[in-house]
């Protein structure tokens, strides 16, 4: 019996040790989720965001405002509902979410400007969790060239070699400010000596002020420490704080900014900041002088028979402008001669296949140009409804890109303001854009009667417009045969309909 127990045992024991235990699986499985679980939890490190940026709403965007926000903080928001109103430099746009959730947290408030592409404006977080234990990303780190390097007190240093003399640190065409050119000019500095800082290498007025303080007001380099010379003793703290002495002119360098509240001094001034559209504006107004070689024809045209058509329909209650006619001739017109509908690319021409026709609009943020889609194909008064919508989406700053991006053709009537005639500024990539003047009344000779009754004086209402082409797309010749066939078509209006 107890032989039995003993081999029994004995048995047990070497089973064992030729068994592998295997470690059960579920046991430290389970344990290692439940503590990577625990420490990635919600309640531990806050919720994962989906970030929110500052799109590009426009091909010539690079920053933008934020004009109002649509959606509140824990509110749901779906794919493709409005989050908020930013300001492009174009237009007004509303920027839809491309994700399901919950917004959490409002980073940029309402009235933030100039707010960069790719910036974060907003967080979000998926349905079901909690938004106010969203995780709020840190700021970005600054770079470690723009940090401060920080002093040792320690011995002054031993003087070095004089420095080199300061080399052009600008390459190119220059770009400067109305004020640093001012400055520059001023004090007979070079421009290629200045660092530009900003956008897209415009050397701003810190720029010429910086200029200035390394080489003084005379336009020279500051004179080098010889290295046989000993070392300067450095002045007091407080001889260190005494204001700079003036010029030798016994003007300030620049003029000081006006103080709020008080009456200005002679020759200060007030910063205004330029909206995105403006500094648009300025950008392409700028782009199309320099660029594109204008040139300028013009003609009178005879609005005798638009005026008397114009009666005849208001009479059958159709109202329509002057200025409809108008675009509808200016698209009968580019169908008669398609050389003129084209746009420049690059190093050459392009022919659209569709005439689309700019409108100038004047608002209170600056000129925008909606465009009249297919107007060749559009009747008068579908026209003068495509017209008066967008103009009042341009004026509430509600234009959509597709509704001011593009367009073959471009056209500015001041004739409502009583101007009588002036030149416009071709809009880039396009070839021309017509400006219209006010219709005025001439008196003019007639030719012999049939009767026999000889000349005769008889009134014209004209109407001055000037054609400004791309010279190298629209020569002389095309213009002029354009502008003949434009005249054509609005002192006879029916030919509109035959063209």
């Amino acid at each position: 019996m107890a032989a039995s127990l003993r081999l029994g045992r004995q048995g047990i024991l070497t089973g064992l040790r030729l068994v592998k235990i295997k470690k059960c699986p579920w046991t430290a499985h389970t344990f290692r989720e439940q503590v990577r679980s625990l420490f990635q939890s919600p309640s531990f490190f806050g919720l994962p965001p989906l970030k929110v940026q500052m799109p590009a709403l426009s091909p010539t965007m690079e920053e933008g405002n934020i004009v109002k926000w649509l959606k509140k903080e824990g509110e749901a928001v779906a794919a493709g509902d409005a989050l908020c109103e930013i300001e492009t430099d174009k237009a007004v746009v509303t920027m839809e979410s491309s994700d399901d959730g919950v917004l959490a947290k409002i980073l940029m408030e309402e009235g933030s400007r100039s707010v960069r592409l790719g910036t974060l404006i907003a967080l979000m977080v998926e349905e079901g969790e909690d938004w106010k234990k969203v995780e709020i990303p840190p700021p970005e780190p600054i770079a470690a060239a723009a940090l401060p390097t920080p002093t040792p007190a320690a011995a002054p240093p031993p003087v070095q070699a004089p420095p080199p003399p300061p080399r052009p640190a600008t390459t190119g065409p220059l770009r400067l400010s109305p004020a640093a050119r001012h400055i520059l000019d001023t004090h007979g500095l070079d421009p290629k000596l200045a660092t530009p800082t900003g956008i897209r290498g415009l050397i701003t007025k810190e720029d010429a002020l910086n200029l200035l303080k390394k080489v003084g007001t005379t336009g020279k380099p500051a004179p080098a420490v010889s290295a046989s010379a000993p070392a300067p003793t450095p002045a007091p703290a407080r001889a260190a704080a005494a204001p700079v002495p003036p010029p030798p002119s016994g003007r300030p360098l620049y003029p000081p900014i006006s103080v709020p509240g008080k009456p200005g001094a002679p020759g200060t001034f007030s910063e205004v900041p330029a909206t995105n559209i403006r500094r648009v504006i300025a950008q392409r107004l700028t782009e199309s002088k320099t660029t594109i070689p204008h040139a300028y024809a013009t003609v009178d045209c005879d609005m005798g028979a638009v005026l008397k058509l114009r009666k005849e329909l208001a009479k059958e209650d159709i109202k329509v402008s002057v200025n409809d006619f108008i675009i509808k001739a200016a698209a009968v017109t580019l169908r008669e001669l398609p050389e003129v509908n084209v746009t420049w690319a690059g190093d050459g021409p392009r022919a659209l296949g569709s005439i689309d026709i700019s409108i100038a609009v004047a608002t209170d943020r600056g000129l925008i140009t909606p465009i009249i889609k297919d107007a060749a194909g559009k009747g008068v008064q579908e026209i003068s409804s495509s017209a008066k919508a967008l103009a009042q989406k341009a004026r509430d700053g509600k234009l959509l890109p597709e509704e001011y991006q593009g367009g073959s053709f471009s056209i500015s009537n001041l004739g409502m303001f009583g101007i009588s005639g002036f030149s416009a500024v071709i809009n880039p990539p396009q070839a021309c854009i017509l400006a219209v003047g006010t219709s005025r009344t001439e008196l003019r000779l007639t030719p012999d009667a049939q009767d026999g009754s000889g000349p005769a004086l008889c009134s014209q209402q004209l109407m001055t417009v000037t054609l400004s082409s791309d010279g190298r797309l629209v020569d002389d010749q095309l213009a002029s045969r354009f502008l003949d066939k434009f005249r054509a078509n609005l002192e006879q209006p029916q030919r509109m309909q035959l063209a």
